[in-house]
């Protein structure tokens, strides 16, 4: 969504970075980029005068017009800025100390509520607890039944009601909740088209009946700035308490997401890129900034990488990593774990540069489904002994997988470059903890990415 506005700025910021000293021209004029890429963006036009004007008051200070860097000081000061204007701070999804606690979802109808309903419910099943889904919107065909749906997925309870008075259905839905455990109950209201004096008596009624803990509204992002004024009269008459960004995986300018905060002081909680379950994310201000400037997400990546872990290694398991009895077998675990991060692509765009590097088509994301395939075509003493490929068994598997020899033999190379990388790490981690030494640049080779170097990520991490 950020692509255009990212490679704006960046264009601005080469302006900057090329010269060893700043004049006021100069900084009037990468402003003035700045200026065109946010509105071009479909930013808000008063968030953009405001962002402009303080990034440029602290360009003139003397910090930055005397600094032997004035290009990076004003990286850092956008950088800075970006963050402010997106949130500053993470806002968390809070409960009170009553049981069970309440969310409450609003917004226009196509917003995305329902499917944000059932991924937050997701997210907190995940979290240990047991939610509780209410289907309190009674006009849009279906409603109830996409919810339904939804829950039966991912092994969720929904409440219906009588499908007739959705206040009713609230409290019924609150009481349903303690009579089967649940300790979180999560409301899907009804939506319309437009904001009109209907739906917000409605979402009223309904808030002063059960109480919520939270009020989220479902922004759809792909609205550009529009958003604003929908989010700034449910601010004025339901008073929400955050929102949930979803299409953020769409072609849009992403100008609401910039505004949203600034124009109604709600910050943004939660952000959506896809359809999957787990596709709800918590949304950090800084991190979002810094991948709109360009300079990636790697404690994301991280992260992702932690929460999809199946198992922990075992010692034994550590061990035989550390002999490298490493087999295809691991391999197809790595694909499955990349797959579950979000595949080639997201893992890349999440590198400073990355989105760049997919632009221009230097990533190949369809390059796990071969690696899969080819590993698929061997027989299971195959995958567990690679060293008995010999050419014979490997023209049998580019058969079997309908690809050629050279491509079995470039999967075959990669393998045992990768065998070698995990004997080296395992090797220089054993070293750093047995006595303090002189710290070793690592690389590890993920499929389809090549050898990716470690190190050069610590000061982001």
């Amino acid at each position: 969504m950020f692509e255009n506005l990212s490679e704006k700025l960046q264009n601005a910021f080469s302006g900057f970075r090329s010269k060893g000293h700043l004049t006021e021209d100069d900084i009037n004029a990468g402003i003035k980029e700045i200026r065109m890429a946010l509105l071009e963006a479909d930013v808000n036009y008063k968030v953009v005068k405001g962002f402009t004007k303080r990034v440029k008051e602290r360009c003139l200070t003397a910090d930055v017009m005397d600094s032997l860097t004035p290009g990076q000081n004003v990286i850092k000061i956008v950088l800075d800025e970006l963050t402010e204007l997106l949130g500053g701070e993470t806002a968390e999804l809070t409960f009170g100390s009553r049981i069970p606690g309440v969310v409450m979802l609003v917004g226009l109808q196509g917003s995305g509520k329902t499917t944000a309903a059932a991924k937050l419910a997701y997210r907190l099943k995940k979290q240990g607890h047991v939610p509780l889904l209410v289907a309190c919107d009674v006009y849009r065909p279906a409603a109830a039944d996409q919810l339904q749906a939804l829950g039966d997925e991912q092994g969720l309870r929904v409440y219906r009601g009588d499908g007739k008075d959705p206040v009713q259905i609230a409290k019924e839905g609150i009481r349903d909740a303690i009579d089967n455990l649940r300790d979180v109950v999560i409301i899907d209201t009804a939506g319309r088209l437009h904001v009109d004096d209907q739906m917000m008596e409605e979402a009223v009624a309904i808030r002063d009946a059960v109480e919520p803990d939270q009020i989220l509204m479902v922004v759809d992002a792909m609205t550009g700035q529009d958003v604003v004024n929908v989010a700034s009269a449910f601010a004025e008459q339901v008073d929400f308490d955050g929102v949930i960004m979803s299409k953020m995986d769409g072609d849009a300018r992403g100008g609401g997401a910039l505004s949203i905060r600034e124009v109604t002081g709600k910050p943004i909680e939660f952000i959506s890129a896809g359809e999957k379950p787990d596709s709800l994310e918590v949304f950090h201000p800084d991190r979002m900034a810094k991948r709109i400037l360009g300079m990636g997400d790697v404690v994301s990546v991280i992260e992702r990488a932690i929460e999809v872990q199946d198992r922990q290694i075992e010692e034994a398991e550590a061990e035989r990593l550390a002999r490298a009895e490493f087999d295809f077998n691991d391999f197809l675990e790595i694909i499955k774990q990349t797959r579950k991060m979000g595949g080639i692509g997201k893992l890349v765009s999440a590198l400073p540069g990355g989105d760049r590097a997919l632009n221009a088509g230097q990533v190949d994301e369809h390059e796990l489904d071969r690696t899969e395939a080819i590993i698929n075509s061997m027989t299971a003493e195959e995958r567990r002994k690679p060293s008995i490929l010999n050419g014979s068994r490997r023209q049998r598997i580019a058969r079997g997988c309908g690809m050629s020899v050279q491509q079995v033999n470039q999967l075959v190379k990669r393998y045992n470059e990768t065998r070698k990388q995990i004997k080296k790490v395992m090797v220089s981690f054993n070293d750093q903890q047995g006595k303090k030494g002189k710290r070793r640049r690592r690389r590890m080779s993920i499929p389809g990415l090549g050898n990716i170097d470690l190190s050069q990520f610590k000061d982001m991490m």
